[in-house]
């Protein structure tokens, strides 16, 4: 009989409002939960027989709740420095616990602390933020295996050491000097230390000298000098050297002995007639500094930051006293952890409270092919699923995972305007289906008081 299949079909949008009822309540309590996507109720029918013509056999509706995941969010300030958010469609990685240990979860919701033992953790929902730790270098390799990743801990930075990694200056070199007499006979090495008489005297004067405070991975420091010649107009000798010469080692002689010079690097410096650096590709300012010490303590190559090609950033030749404009060095033993800063790249770096800085960790996006289809999970995260399908991790910025912002958060993608215009559909939707309840128990009171 039709008239239970219609008393069916009331019973099915009550179900179903009640289900929309129960999304409007779920988006409603997070409106100002951090990341959280609202959750939009949609409906689809139920049909018994749809090649029915003389008869008609109702079937329903059912709801059909879609988490709209891949919605963007407002970005609200913060002033926490390891608050972030994601412009993008990108997630972060975390663990319900550290030490790679813990489910996997991919979460929007980037307000993160340093927990009791240094770790980033969300305390509103106690996951741990993972991310690829950066060798000493700053490299890292990509292997987009999850087994890879550490959990994110700067504490136990404190009182370490970092090797120096680049030395950047300005140094303006005077056009008016006068060409070194020795100019025409230098060979490389001239300009470094030579140990003579128990002394170290240059074989060759240099016309300008600065020196750089370096350190090994151990905290040490070593001194290093560069020095320069004139050999003719816009043109230049330069070197750098240790000092003392002993304190690096001569790794071109086998086994490896103190150096009795100190050389390190050292070639042509040219410049172009408006004084700006002529930096051919494959200068050796373009090189790196490869340094053995004689105290056996580790290195990293250092880069020399020198300046550019055709500018003014680094090295120059101008009618000015040959001088030291600026001149940085980074690395050394490391202070108190002041604070921790992230990066729109995804960069983690540490500062300490005597101004240095060390980038340690490199935090990953995971992207889908249809984020929608995640599986949702306490703590206002997501596991992947068949529907979502697998997840690819990338660098912010990359394969539209989308840029951190730092010093954000996102906020819910609830609209609490339309959730209330839901609520009410919502209710006069139910109340109709009750009626067709009501309306059928009185039809069918009919047909059985036929027999009377």
């Amino acid at each position: 009989m039709s008239l239970y299949s219609a008393l069916y079909a009331g019973v099915s949008g009550l179900n179903a409002q009640s289900s929309a009822m129960a999304a409007v309540a779920d988006n409603i309590t997070n409106i100002n939960t951090v990341g959280y996507k609202g959750v939009e109720a949609q409906f689809k029918t139920m049909v018994t027989d749809g090649r029915a013509r003389s008869s008609y056999s109702a079937g329903g509706v059912v709801a059909a709740p879609i988490a709209m995941i891949s919605k963007q969010g407002m970005m609200q300030a913060s002033s926490n420095s390891t608050d972030i958010a994601i412009d993008g469609k990108g997630f972060f990685v975390t663990r319900t616990a550290a030490g790679g240990q813990g489910e996997v979860a991919f979460t929007r919701a980037g307000s993160f602390r340093a927990d009791e033992e240094g770790y980033l953790k969300n305390p509103a929902t106690g996951l741990y933020l993972y991310g690829y730790r950066l060798d000493a270098e700053g490299k890292y390799v990509n292997t987009g295996n999850l087994d890879d990743l550490e959990a994110i801990r700067v504490s136990d930075l404190t009182g370490t050491a970092a090797a120096t990694s680049r030395i950047q200056a300005r140094i303006n070199l005077n056009t008016a000097t006068d060409v070194s007499p020795a100019a025409a006979g230098y060979t490389k090495g001239d300009l470094a230390k030579y140990a003579a008489n128990n002394s170290y005297t240059p074989k060759t004067e240099n016309q300008f000298q600065r020196s750089f405070t370096v350190y090994d991975q151990q905290g040490g420091s070593h001194t290093l000098n560069m020095a320069f010649i004139k050999t003719g107009p816009n043109a230049w000798k330069a070197e750098v050297y240790s000092n003392p010469p002993g304190d690096v080692m001569d790794t071109s002689v086998t086994p490896a002995v103190k150096s009795t010079s100190g050389f390190i690097a050292g070639g042509d410096v040219n410049f172009k007639p408006d004084g700006s650096l002529d930096l051919p590709a494959g200068s050796w300012l373009n090189s790196a500094l490869n340094i053995t010490y004689s105290n056996q303590a580790a290195s990293v190559p250092i880069k020399l930051e020198m300046g550019s090609d055709g500018k003014i950033d680094g090295l120059t030749q101008f009618g000015q006293p040959s001088s030291l404009i600026s001149g940085n060095t980074d690395g050394g033993t490391l202070g108190n952890l002041s604070q921790i800063e992230i990066t729109k790249e995804g960069v983690v770096n540490a500062v300490f409270d005597d101004g240095t800085t060390r980038s340690v960790f490199q935090l990953p996006l995971a992207t889908f092919q249809n984020p929608d289809g995640l599986t949702r999970v306490s703590g206002n995260a997501y596991t992947a699923s068949r529907l979502s399908g697998g997840f690819t991790l990338n660098e912010p910025g990359e394969l539209g995972a989308g840029a951190i912002a730092a010093n954000s958060l996102e906020a819910s993608t609830v609209d609490l305007a339309g959730e209330f215009t839901n609520m009410i559909r919502f209710q006069r939707a139910y109340s109709a289906s009750s009626k067709i309840i009501t309306t059928v128990d009185d039809m069918l009171r009919e047909v059985s008081d036929l027999k009377r």
